[in-house]
Parts: C-alpha cells; structure tokens; sequence
C-alpha cells in the first residue's frame, strides 16, 4: 500500500490515521471545502476539512493481498486508474482473475501495527517521537526514585512520618502495627504506605476498617 494527496473522488477508501479503528472509509461527498466519508466498518460518518484532513488514502500495489467486502482474499496482479479511483486485476485462491473495484474493498481493516501504519502514511512528527522519549525518561527516573509514591500528600510530612513509611514499604510483605501516641501522624503514615503500594502495584484494593465516628473523616 502507498499514499497520495488529498484529492478526493467519491468512492475512493481513505482511513483515517486519528481514528484507525474506524476501518476503510469511502468518500461519499465532496462539497466547497468539506469532504464526507461513511466508515461502514462502523457505520459512521465523519466530515473532514479538505486542506488539513487527517486522511491517508489506501492503495495496494502488485503482490499486495487485498480483501473483497465479501470476504474474498485476493492478490494484486495489476492496477488501473479509472476517474480516480483505482481497479485491481486479482486472483483469488483458485487462480481465477477477479475484477475488483476501490469501492468493493473490506471495510474492516487493521491499521495500528508498525507495518500497517508505514503503508498508511502515519508516521508520526518526530517532536511527538522526542516528547514520548522525554516522557519514558521520566517515567524511567520516576521509578528509580527511593521516595516513588511517598511524595506529593498535601500535608506537610514530619521527618518520623516520612521515615516510617518508607521503611514499611521496602518491606517484601509489608505488616505493620502504627502505634505512635496520639497526634504524631498515623493516619497519615498509613496513607502515604497505601499509596505507595497502590502506585507500585504490591496490592490491588484496600480494605478500611474504622468505627463509625470516622467514616467521613
């Protein structure tokens, strides 16, 4: 599959690279600065601005194997253009040529893997590439970082209670009684180790036991 312009002809297939699981469109109108196409993978409609459409139209080259609406899986042998829209010469699993039209190709296509998405035309700017790299960078440090899921409560954190809690969560299997006096923090000492061990995915739910006076505290 290759790519072209943006010149638009009803019953040509397009695929749409911001919405991939949409499938094959098919252009249906073309009108001022406005171009309409069906997705009958999902039978939906969507109207695209010409000049800045996120479009990219699909076409198979010789070898390339395509499938009929009808489920048919074929083989390019030779393509022609035709008022725009392409003809592929194929030949289906028994050798024998079928005449298959742009309009007529399966709706339902896979578009988000690597290969797919180079034959489409979606190759994402490389400030997009440069902003994922930044962003497993510091993800990266993020999870290195000895206080990972013990910083930002909106208290501020005492010295002991920072400490308790760190010391808790490097446990294997953290079990622990918080028994400071009262006022020294131990709400607050238990909250930073559950996050932390929700963050960190050592546990998966938090059962809160307390008696009634302190539901909503």
């Amino acid at each position: 599959m290759s790519r072209s312009q943006h010149i638009f002809q009803p019953g040509q297939r397009w695929v749409s690279y911001s919405e991939t699981d949409l499938g094959l469109g098919t252009v249906e109108v073309i009108e001022g600065r406005h171009v309409t196409l069906f997705f009958p993978a999902v039978e939906e409609t969507r109207v695209y601005a010409v000049d800045n459409a996120p479009l990219s139209r699909v076409l198979y080259s010789i070898g390339d194997k395509v499938s009929h609406n009808k489920g048919v899986m074929l083989t390019v042998e030779q393509m022609q253009e035709h008022n725009n829209c392409m003809i592929y010469l194929c030949l289906d699993e028994q050798g024998e040529q079928v005449v298959l039209h742009e309009v007529d190709l399966d709706s339902i296509g896979a578009f988000n893997k690597p290969q797919s998405r180079l034959f489409t035309g979606q190759i994402d700017k490389n400030k997009l590439f440069d902003l994922r790299l930044k962003t497993l960078d510091f993800q990266r440090k993020l999870d290195q970082f000895n206080g990972f899921g013990l910083s930002g409560p909106r208290v501020q954190l005492l010295p002991h209670q920072f400490y308790i809690a760190k010391k808790v969560t490097e446990r294997h299997a953290a079990r622990v009684l918080l028994a400071d006096e009262v006022g020294l923090g131990k709400t607050i000492e238990a909250g930073l180790i559950l996050h932390q061990q929700l963050l960190t995915g050592a546990i998966d739910r938090v059962l809160i036991v307390v008696p009634d006076a302190l539901i909503h505290q």
